[in-house]
């Protein structure tokens, strides 16, 4: 999800009806995105909507639940490698709660009677548009890991390019030298004179490769596919 929902589908797992209508309410009242909201009223059911439906986007979930309080239900989801951003619900401020819930990578924790207005459309909004920007960075640090590793593989493919011709050109050096100081025609030494300054050049330009500053790269600019 690189990009915000055009319509965010939200699941309240609550077995308070009239906060559920309440919630309803302050959703439908909040500006510039739309929401739809779907509601399970105990634990079990909570969690079996969140392993069928795909097409959520976030769940808030209340601690005290029927059979499975919300706690459980969170560690379910986080067993079952569901990645689904969670606000968890409580009636209280139960410090140790909000710090076990965490472990579970629950994305924010309110107290239900702080949530007023707007407050828990505006969290859920946040919510998501933190992770939309952490995958973002995600994504540009991967893409300039990968870069990285491509610069690495095209330095080390240089090294061994100049290592190898550095040799055979070394013994072309040695040929053509021990050709001019032979009795030779003046046009074979032309040709001989024209070899070296042929390698001379070949070998500025492996000087040049070589001497490449693969630090300064800019691995933004680096092609990755």
């Amino acid at each position: 999800m690189l990009e915000s929902p055009e319509v965010i589908e939200v699941l309240i797992v609550d077995d308070d009806s009239s906060f559920f209508s309440l919630t309803r309410h302050h959703f439908s009242k909040f500006q510039g995105r739309k929401f739809n909201l779907s509601w399970k009223q105990d634990g079990k059911s909570g969690l079996k909507e969140i392993e069928e439906n795909k097409s959520l986007h976030i769940a808030l979930i209340d601690y005290y639940l029927p059979e499975m309080n919300g706690l459980e239900v969170t560690k379910a989801i986080r067993e079952k490698k569901i990645d689904l951003p969670i606000v968890f619900l409580t009636t209280n401020r139960d410090f140790r709660l909000a710090i076990e819930v965490m472990k579970y990578g629950v994305d924010d924790y309110i107290v239900k009677d702080e949530a007023i207005d707007l407050v828990l459309p505006r969290t859920v909004v946040n919510v998501l548009e933190r992770l939309v920007l952490k995958q973002k960075i995600e994504e540009q640090i991967k893409a300039d890991l990968i870069a990285r590793r491509r610069t690495e593989a095209i330095k080390e493919l240089v090294v061994t390019v100049c290592h190898e011709f550095n040799n055979p050109l070394a013994a072309m050096k040695i040929s053509t030298d021990i050709i001019s100081r032979q009795q030779i025609t003046a046009k074979e030494k032309d040709l001989a004179k024209s070899i070296d300054g042929n390698i001379k050049i070949i070998e500025k330009e492996i000087t040049k490769l070589r001497d490449i500053n693969f630090e300064k790269i800019d691995y933004s600019k680096v092609q990755t596919g």
